[in-house]
């Protein structure tokens, strides 16, 4: 999997999303981009995009607790943090993906790599 936030920015598309507005600290939006199921999370006003599958089982993990910046899988306990997508926890052994996450003109866009 890849950190898609450290990634030039030629190399990445930009999406919009929705309002920032609708999407207040503490919440979390999830959505499919191009066939890649994605969760946002407003974690403190700072927006982070994951994808939304554990890399233990390909079970979702977008429904899991936060415990800082770390998303808990609901269904065997793996842990990821949301600013990477980088394994904390076993059972996952391999990261998550990470998306690069902007607000533009009070949208929320999120980048994916160009195809």
């Amino acid at each position: 999997m890849f950190n898609y936030t450290t990634f030039e920015e030629s190399k990445i598309e930009f999406v919009d999303i929705a309002p920032a507005s609708e999407l207040p600290s503490g919440e979390r939006l999830f959505l499919e981009i191009a066939g890649k199921a994605i969760v946002i999370f407003n974690i403190a006003d700072q927006l982070f995009a994951i994808g939304d599958v554990c890399t233990h089982d390909d079970g979702p993990l977008g429904d899991g607790e936060l415990e800082g910046y770390n998303i808990v899988c609901p269904r065997h306990g793996a842990e990821f943090d949301v600013r990477t997508g980088k394994v904390m926890q076993m059972p996952a052994v391999v990261d998550i993906p990470a998306y690069p996450v902007r607000v533009v003109d009070g949208m929320i866009q999120v980048g994916v790599p160009k195809e």
